[in-house]
Parts: C-alpha cells; sequence; structure tokens
C-alpha cells in the first residue's frame, strides 16, 4: 500500500487523535511524509483536523484501498480516484485484452451514464461507481439475469452490515426512504462467429453517504446514508461481490 493509504488505516481504526510520532514509529515514516500523506487525503476528500502537540484525527470521509477489496473478494481491482465512466473502462480493458472477474473502480465519474444514456451524478466524495467485468461465454437465452442477481447482492450487502432493508425497483434501481439511492447498468457484447455472448459490463453507482444533490434531482435522489457513515466503502463493496458470487442465484432473485 502507499503511504497516504497506510496512514489512513492508522486514523480510521482511531477515535482520537494520533500523534506525528506515532504514526511515524509505526509505519517508518518521516514527519515531512507523513505531512504529504495527510494533504493527499485532504485531497481525497476526507476530512481530517489537526492540533499542534496531539496531532490528526479523521473527522469524515473514508478512503478507498483496491488492495484490501482485492484481498476480500479475489477480484482483480482497477482504481481511478477519478474517471470518465467505469462502464468506458471496462469496455477499453476489454478492448486491451483484460480477463473477466475484473472490477473497475473509481470515487468520481465526470461523464458518468445510466440506462439510456442519462446522466448520473457522480461527485467526488461519498458515492461508489463500479463496473465488474465478467465473461459468460453462454447463449443469450442461457444467460443469468445479472441486473436482477447484482440487485439482489446489494440489497443483501446492506441488510448484512447494517440491518437496513433497502426496495428494489423494477428492473435497476435501489430505493430508500422513497428516494434513489442506487442504479445498475448491464451491458453485454456478442461473439458474430459463435452467438455467444462473451463478456458482461455490470456497472453500479451507489449514492453512499452524499450530504447534498443537484436542484434538479434533489426530490428524487437520495443517500444511503448521511455523512459520517458508520460503515466504510470498502466494506460495502467488498461485501456486494462477495454475495454476488458467494450467494444462490435463487436466493438473490427471491431477494429481487
Amino acid at each position: 500500500m502507499k503511504s497516504h493509504q497506510l496512514v489512513y488505516q492508522i486514523l480510521a481504526r482511531e477515535n482520537d487523535y494520533v500523534s506525528g510520532e506515532k504514526i511515524g514509529e509505526e509505519l517508518n515514516l518521516s514527519r515531512t511524509s507523513i505531512w504529504k500523506a495527510i494533504q493527499r487525503l485532504q485531497l481525497e476528500g476526507l476530512e481530517i483536523d489537526s492540533i499542534k502537540n496531539r496531532g490528526y484525527k479523521l473527522i469524515q470521509g473514508d478512503l478507498i484501498l483496491p488492495d484490501l477489496i482485492q484481498e476480500k473478494t479475489n477480484l482483480t481491482i482497477l482504481y481511478k480516484p477519478e474517471t470518465k465512466s467505469t462502464q468506458t473502462d471496462a469496455k477499453k480493458g476489454i478492448e486491451d485484452g483484460n480477463k473477466g472477474n475484473t472490477l473497475y473502480l473509481s470515487t468520481c465519474q465526470t461523464a458518468g451514464r445510466g440506462r439510456f444514456q442519462r446522466p448520473y451524478y457522480s461527485p467526488s466524495q461519498g458515492g461508489i461507481y463500479m463496473s465488474l467485468h465478467i465473461q459468460p461465454n453462454l447463449p443469450y437465452e442461457k444467460l443469468p439475469s445479472y441486473t436482477l442477481l447484482v440487485a439482489g447482492a446489494v440489497y443483501k450487502a446492506i441488510k448484512n452490515l447494517t440491518l437496513i432493508e433497502v426496495d428494489i425497483k423494477w428492473v435497476n434501481d435501489i430505493y430508500f426512504k422513497h428516494k434513489k439511492i442506487a442504479g445498475i447498468l448491464t451491458e453485454a457484447m456478442t461473439s458474430v462467429e459463435t452467438g455467444l455472448v462473451t463478456d458482461v459490463i455490470i456497472g453500479v453507482g451507489i449514492n453512499f453517504a452524499i450530504s447534498d444533490f443537484p436542484k434538479e434531482i434533489k426530490e428524487k435522489a437520495g443517500s444511503l446514508f448521511t455523512p459520517p457513515a458508520p460503515i466504510t466503502r470498502n466494506e460495502l463493496i467488498s461485501e456486494i461481490w462477495h454475495c454476488f458470487y458467494q450467494t444462490a442465484p435463487e436466493e438473490l432473485l427471491y431477494l429481487y
């Protein structure tokens, strides 16, 4: 892991101020390196307080840790702090020869899209934007209902971690307190030679802990949490794909 990720993990586990000396001793980092790591975390949207002779305290926000997610899911994680669209990243990855079971992940999309190419609001802090590439190599008529399965996995993951029960709206939206908090977009590619569906990209956007929305969507869009969130995005991302891969399809469809 990079220095700022390691510093974040120390701050995230503490409920109080942590001195630069303690961080430096644990990570074998200089004061200058710690200061640069704190600056990097603040640039990524985390609110960190600092008091002379006391140290640093994480007030709000979390940091995506690709290595941790990869360890928990066994997926290949390709992460960008900011991207145009994780769906576009996945398509480019397929063109470049990337294999299936790859998760393209970001915390900000500058050109996020939902169904029918509608814009998808994707701010720089508080959201989860990810696209899973899988390679089913199946005839279309035998293809699982991936959108429904992932919706069931999102429902199950949220309930497992928080006991919150969200609502799934046909066919690809997740609602909480009568407002949309997540959307799912599934796209497929078919081989002309074999007629098989070779590649599927399942995009998931979640309003995890967003405090404000543009006025044009404010009445319809909601957030799973009001900051600060009781769990991290790393935990929810990992749990969603654990549920997707480890839960029987019949159970996920029942949840839907």
